[in-house]
C-alpha cells in the first residue's frame, strides 16, 4: 500500500527551536560499535573525502615533523623549522573547518572531523599552534555544533567524531576558559540526556564535558554551569536507569570515569570526608557514591568493573588523607587507624565488602573471559588491592619520548589516562610542549627528543636500535635462568644455572 504524504510526515524525526533532532518519539539513532574509535569505523577516514584539502591524504599525518639532519643543519634552526612547519600544516588543516556546513553529505563532514581530530592533537602543540587554534576556532566551534545538533541527518559516527574533537581542543586551548564551557555546556548535556542519541555518542559527549571543565573551567561559573552539576550529571547517568531508560554498562563507566577525574580537582574532604554520625562535618560526594559502586563492581561488565573499582580506589585514598601530612601518610600501619580510617563508621561494612570483591577479582578465573582479558583484569585489580585492601601507596612511571614522569597517586594516574584517551596517537607530542598539562601534572618536561634527526630517531629511539637489543638480550637471559632455576631438581650437578 502506498503510504500517504500525512504517514511519512509522521516518520520524520522533528527538531526543536535549536535544529536538535528530536528523540522524544522514540526513534533512536543506529548504535556504534563498543570499540568505535575516531580512527577507525569509517569508510572514508583514510581516503581523500572529496573534500577540497589540499592534497591531504595518508601521508599528511606521518607523525614526523623534523627533516633529515643530513645537511649539518644547526639543532636550534631545526626545531624552529619543524615549529613553523606544524604550524603550516594545522593552518591549512584548519582551513576545512570553515567547509564542513556546507558539506551536504555526513560521511564527508566525518571525514573533515577526524582531519581536524589528527590536526589539532599532532600540530597545535606550544603556544604557536595554540595561537593557530584560537584564530580558527570559531569555525572549529560552528562545524562542531552542527554536527552534534544533528544538522543536515548527522549520522552518530559524525557526531561522535565532533565531540571528540571539542575535547582535543580544550587540551589546546588552555585554562581559565569559562567562555569555551558556557558555549558548550548546554549543547553537551543535551546530548547526554538525549535517550535517542548511540551510546557512544553519548558517552563523547559526556568525556568531552568533563575535559573542558577540567581544564577550561574555574569557580567564577554559577552554580548550575560549573563543575558541581556535570558531577551530579555522572552521578544519576552511572546508575542502572536514567530517564526511564536502561543506561548502558559503557554509558555507565564513562559516567564514573568522569565523575572519578572531576573530583580530582576537589579536596579530599569534599569527596571523603563526614559520617552521618557528625552533623559538623559536610558529607563527602564520594561516600554517597559508595553504594553504587558496590553494586557496580558485581557486574558482569569488564569495562564497569573497572571504572568502579578505579573510583573506588580514589575515595579510599583521599579517606587515609584526610589529617595526615607527608611524614605520617608513608607509613601504612598507622595509617588504617588515624582519622582517615574507615574504622567505627557506618561504611565500615559496605568497605569491608568491597575489598572482598576486589580481592576476588584480582584473582578471578572464570571461563567466560578470554585470556587475555583475564590477565589485564588481574593486573588491573592488584593496583586496586593494593591501595584498598592494603593501603599501600600506589607509585606508576610513564615512559615518554625524552624523559619519564612519574605518578604518586590515583589522582593523577586518572588524570594521565583521561588525557591519554582524549589526545590519542598527539598524547607524547602535546605531553613535551603543551603548558596546560606541565600545571596539571606540575612538572617541565625536556623535549630533547624532538630536534632528533629520522636517522637519530632510527639510531637511539627506535625498537631495532643498540639499546633496545641490549635490552632485549638482558630480559632474554634473566627468563633463561628463572627456567633453569625452576628445572634445577632435573640436574645432578647444576652446571645449567
Amino acid at each position: 500500500m502506498v503510504s500517504t504524504g500525512r504517514e511519512k510526515r509522521k516518520k520524520k524525526k522533528g527538531k526543536n527551536n535549536d535544529g536538535n533532532t528530536d528523540a522524544a518519539e522514540g526513534i533512536k539513532d543506529m548504535e556504534l560499535p563498543d570499540d568505535f574509535s575516531i580512527f577507525g569505523g569509517s569508510s572514508v577516514a583514510s581516503s581523500n573525502m572529496g573534500l577540497d584539502d589540499g592534497g591531504m591524504n595518508g601521508d599528511y599525518f606521518d607523525g614526523d615533523d623534523d627533516e633529515n639532519n643530513a645537511g649539518g643543519v644547526d639543532a636550534d634552526d631545526q626545531a624552529e623549522n619543524a615549529v613553523t612547519n606544524r604550524a603550516a600544516k594545522l593552518a591549512d588543516a584548519l582551513s576545512l573547518a570553515s567547509t564542513l556546513t556546507s558539506e551536504k553529505r555526513s560521511t564527508k563532514r566525518e571525514g573533515g572531523c577526524r582531519i581536524l581530530f589528527k590536526a589539532i592533537t599532532h600540530y597545535a602543540a606550544g603556544p604557536s599552534g595554540q595561537e593557530v587554534l584560537e584564530s580558527h576556532w570559531g569555525s572549529v566551534l560552528e562545524a562542531c555544533l552542527s554536527s552534534i545538533q544533528g544538522r543536515g541527518n548527522a549520522k552518530p559516527s559524525e557526531q561522535y567524531a565532533a565531540c571528540r574533537v571539542l575535547e582535543a581542543c580544550s587540551v589546546v586551548l588552555g585554562d581559565d576558559r569559562d567562555d569555551i564551557v558556557e558555549s558548550l555546556n548546554g549543547h553537551l548535556k543535551r546530548i547526554v540526556n538525549a535517550t535517542g542519541r548511540a551510546t557512544q555518542v553519548r558517552s563523547a559527549a559526556l568525556r568531552c564535558l568533563s575535559m573542558v571543565h577540567f581544564i577550561c573551567g574555574t569557580d567564577c561559573l554559577e552554580e548550575g554551569e560549573d563543575c558541581w552539576s556535570v558531577m551530579e550529571l555522572c552521578e544519576k547517568v552511572g546508575n542502572e536507569t536514567y530517564r526511564g531508560e536502561t543506561v548502558s554498562p559503557l554509558l555507565r563507566a564513562t559516567a564514573l570515569d568522569c565523575w572519578s577525574l572531576l573530583s580530582t580537582t576537589f579536596d579530599d574532604a569534599h569527596v571523603a570526608a563526614g559520617d552521618h554520625s557528625d552533623d559538623t562535618i559536610d558529607l563527602g560526594r564520594g561516600l554517597q557514591l559508595l553504594p553504587l559502586l558496590a553494586s557496580c563492581l558485581d557486574s558482569s561488565d569488564v569495562g564497569l568493573r573497572r571504572s568502579a573499582g578505579e573510583c573506588v580506589s580514589l575515595i579510599h585514598e583521599c579517606r587515609l588523607n584526610l589529617g595526615l601530612n607527608e611524614e605520617e601518610a608513608d607509613n601504612a600501619t598507622e595509617r588504617k587507624f588515624r582519622r582517615g580510617s574507615w574504622d567505627g563508621s557506618e561504611w565500615e561494612v559496605l568497605m569491608d565488602e568491597v575489598k572482598q570483591r576486589i580481592a576476588e577479582l584480582s584473582v578471578e578465573s572464570s571461563h567466560h573471559m578470554s585470556k587475555q582479558a583475564k590477565k589485564q583484569q588481574r593486573a588491573t585489580f592488584r593496583d586496586f588491592m593494593n591501595t584498598i585492601v592494603d593501603d599501600e601507596p600506589l607509585q606508576t612511571v610513564v615512559n615518554w619520548r625524552g624523559g619519564k614522569l612519574t605518578l604518586n597517586s590515583w589522582k593523577e594516574i586518572i588524570q594521565l589516562n583521561f588525557v591519554r584517551h582524549c589526545l590519542q596517537g598527539g598524547f607524547q607530542i602535546q605531553l613535551m610542549y603543551n603548558e596546560t598539562l606541565h600545571g596539571v601534572f606540575g612538572a617541565t618536561f625536556d623535549a630533547s627528543g624532538a630536534s632528533l634527526s629520522q636517522l637519530e630517531k632510527r639510531l637511539f629511539m627506535s625498537k631495532t636500535s643498540e639499546a633496545a637489543k641490549a635490552a632485549d638480550k638482558a630480559m632474554a637471559k634473566q627468563r633463561r635462568t628463572r627456567t633453569n632455576v625452576k628445572n634445577h631438581f632435573l640436574t645432578a650437578d647444576g652446571e645449567d644455572i
